[in-house]
């Protein structure tokens, strides 16, 4: 005779809070024989099938009517391959139970995982389609080690908590569960009865593909296969070779005409890429992808941190335009936010009914800025999740290199917050011991399993050492953002020119420390919103002289040490504010507006390409040897002029006048005699200058001037740059 269970046991289940479903479905060893339980709520009649003679063993019983069946083989004593046959009230089907399946995480993935050390949590995290036993579906699995209880929910199960409860492993408080019959394209998410017996209904956190806002679902994917890494793309994120980026956010660069919609990542594919190559970028950066709940946080509080959005189309539409800036010879860097994630229902937040995910403490899990949640860095599985999200992009997609956000409001725990306000760290300090370890275990694993796999900081104080290995006290970064450099400009760029020579020094002083960092020189998104115009409309003066100075700053910052990255737009100084909403300005392009803008478009490309042609202007970029001021003084003047060196020794020189006078006669020192070609010229009529220059070429004279032997004598020109470069005989 059958071993019915305790009712009480069997009202757990149906209710939610039996944890150990395994050891109660499924077919079990009695002392009769077999015996076979299943939870199949509004099943009309279930039959145990041999599934080798597809043979009816066993019809089972309902022992309670809200679906628990029950049902004895007598006399067999060894588990075997069988399906159940559910009569439903309209449909008769055949089916798998999921119950007669063993533990599916290996004794050294729940190591890794809790350790926080797996390379690729996403292998065996989330939801992968698999075949176990022959059989065909999909497996779960999930951490929310406080909640009572876990069930897959999807379209396959009407959505219904009561059907598909998970197996709690409890060596790590991760759920899992394989589901026969579930296919790729399904959309699920986790129930949860967490601690405090609230149901929970949450997206999947390592999902590879997620339904689009306002929907919230995950959506079973495949996941992605290895990208091949070339040696040239490795080699393109070298400290000596040019790296000039072209920073876009994908809804706004251009949509259609017709309805104002976003393109599509084929079209991207299609239209975006060719212009990169054309422009001269060598490298895209991609405003966070990730899927996002708001379009106003232009993707920064991302909560599918796996899944690109599907704003723009399927993930395997993205993977192909990112092949697609490969086969062109373009670098992929992605802005990617560990920072913090937002506090909406279906994410992160209050996983499982407690802080899983998040600080407890508002004062160090509240990010007060943005009202969004601060990961907590202290957990090994947060850190596991994060560092594996990275690895994930660089591996899955091709990822060349990731852009930190936010890397100060990670490591200093005082960030935004008034004394009082925030939680110091065991020494007493103000910084974030767990986000430093935990940017520098991710920087580091990167750098030693994806050689050429490189990561930029967005880091906004001097912290020391961004751009230092961690085993010398550094965080790991290959590169930082400038932002001094980036404030000290633009600050000077916006005066009236009859006060810049009060202000010289915020030219000058980005050299006195130039060398203590790997810079990037950004000129990012962040700098044409939020009332802070246009960087033409910072621009002092009439409309030629606002062009003017937009073309000098170029010149001066694509000479000047450190890599370079431009917003979209700027590469035509389009005169309105960034909208996400809308497109791009490209009708400025067009005739009709007296070329000012292709002007400025000409001379960005211009600017990329003799960039790539002159190693002086890159090689050397973090050493000393590869700068001199040659003009440092002059602020009556406005002019500043120095040279850019490569290894073997080869020169180019930059001068810069930032007065609207033009400078006549103007000497300046050399060490290298010979005949100097100008080889670009801001001022240049195919700018829309006013083409005052040197007709190409200049004769050093042997006249000793600013404390070097030789000398040249210039016509600088107004509001403008050019490079000289000397002649080889």
């Amino acid at each position: 005779m059958s071993v019915l269970p305790d009712q009480h046991v069997i009202n757990q289940l149906i209710t939610g809070h039996y944890t150990d479903p395994f050891s109660l479905l499924g077919m079990h060893s009695v002392a009769a024989g077999l015996e076979v339980r299943a939870l199949l709520p509004d099943a009309r009649e279930v039959w145990v099938v041999d599934a080798q003679s597809n043979r009816k063993v066993a019809n089972l019983h309902c022992r309670d009517e809200r679906g628990f069946f029950v049902g004895l083989l007598p006399r067999r004593k060894n588990p075997f391959h069988y399906q159940l046959q559910v009569k439903w009230e309209n449909d008769t089907v055949m089916i798998e139970d999921p119950y007669r399946f063993g533990p599916l995480l290996q004794d050294l993935d729940i190591w890794l995982l809790s350790e926080g050390t797996h390379l690729r949590p996403y292998e065996r995290m989330g939801a992968h389609p698999t075949t176990l036993d022959g059989v065909e579906g999909v497996s779960f699995a999930v951490w929310a080690p406080n909640a009572v209880r876990v069930s897959v929910v999807g379209e396959f199960n009407f959505w219904d908590g009561r059907r598909h409860p998970m197996r709690l492993r409890k060596e790590n408080g991760i759920w899992e569960l394989f589901l026969p019959g579930v296919k790729p394209g399904q959309l699920y998410k986790y129930e949860i009865i967490d601690c405090r017996g609230h149901t929970r209904l949450k997206a999947d956190p390592y999902a590879f593909e997620a339904q689009m806002r306002p929907e919230t679902a995950s959506q079973v994917s495949t996941l992605p296969p290895p990208v091949p890494r070339t040696a040239e793309r490795q080699r393109a994120n070298d400290f000596d070779r040019p790296i000039s980026i072209y920073e876009v956010h994908l809804g706004s660069w251009r949509r259609h005409t017709d309805n104002n919609f976003w393109l599509s990542y084929g079209e991207l594919a299609d239209q975006l890429i060719p212009y990169v190559k054309e422009m001269g970028f060598t490298h895209i950066e991609l405003m966070p992808i990730n899927e996002h709940p708001f379009d106003g946080s232009w993707g920064y509080q991302p909560l599918g941190m796996y899944a690109p959005t599907r704003r723009y189309g399927s993930p395997e539409e993205f993977r192909a335009f990112i092949d697609k800036a490969h086969e062109a010879g373009i670098n992929v860097i992605l802005d990617w936010v560990p920072g913090h994630f937002p506090s909406d229902d279906h994410g992160l937040a209050q996983f499982d009914g407690t802080a899983l995910y998040e600080y407890a403490d508002p004062r160090e899990g509240f990010h007060q800025d943005w009202n969004t949640l601060i990961y907590n860095y202290g957990r090994h599985e947060v850190r596991n999740f994060l560092a594996g999200n990275a690895f994930y992009w660089v591996e899955r997609y091709g990822i060349d290199a990731l852009r930190v956000d936010a890397v100060a409001s990670m490591i200093y725990r005082d960030y935004s917050r008034a004394e009082g306000q925030w939680v110091p760290n065991y020494y007493g300090g103000r910084e974030n011991l767990e986000a430093i370890a935990f940017l520098r275990y991710t920087n580091q694993t990167l750098g030693k399993s994806l050689p050429g796999a490189v990561t930029l900081a967005e880091e906004s104080t001097d912290y020391p050492g961004v751009t230092n290995p961690p085993d010398a006290g550094g965080l790991g970064f290959h590169y930082k953002w400038n932002l001094g450099w980036m404030h000290d400009t633009l600050n000077y760029f916006k005066l009236d020119p009859v006060y810049r020579k009060h202000h010289h020094n915020q030219l000058t002083f980005g050299m006195l420390y130039a060398y203590t960092e790997n810079f990037v020189l950004p000129i990012s998104h962040d700098e044409v919103v939020h009332g802070k115009g246009s960087l033409l409309d910072r621009m002092p003066g009439d409309t030629w002289q606002k062009f003017a100075n937009v073309r000098a700053y170029y010149g001066f910052m694509w000479a000047h040490p450190g890599k370079k990255l431009l917003f979209m737009g700027c590469e035509f100084a389009q005169g309105r504010e960034w909208d996400f909403n809308n497109s791009l300005d490209w009708h400025l392009l067009e005739e009709g507006y007296d070329g000012w803008h292709s002007g400025v478009q000409s001379l960005v490309r211009d600017l990329n390409h003799t960039y790539q042609q002159q190693p002086a202007l890159y090689e050397l970029d973090y050493q000393p040897q590869g700068f001199d001021w040659l003009v440092v003084d002059d602020s009556d003047n406005s002019v500043f002029a120095f040279v850019r060196r490569d290894r073997a020794g080869n020169e180019l020189i930059a001068v810069s006048n930032f007065t609207p006078v033009p400078r006549y006669e103007y000497r300046i020192g050399i060490d290298t005699p010979g005949t100097y070609r100008e080889i670009l010229n801001t001022d240049s009529e195919f700018y829309r200058g006013s083409n005052v220059g040197n007709q190409g070429l200049i004769e050093s004279q042997e006249i000793g001037s600013h404390q070097r032997p030789h000398s040249l004598v210039l016509t600088i020109p107004p509001l403008a740059t050019l490079y000289l470069l000397r002649e080889v005989e």
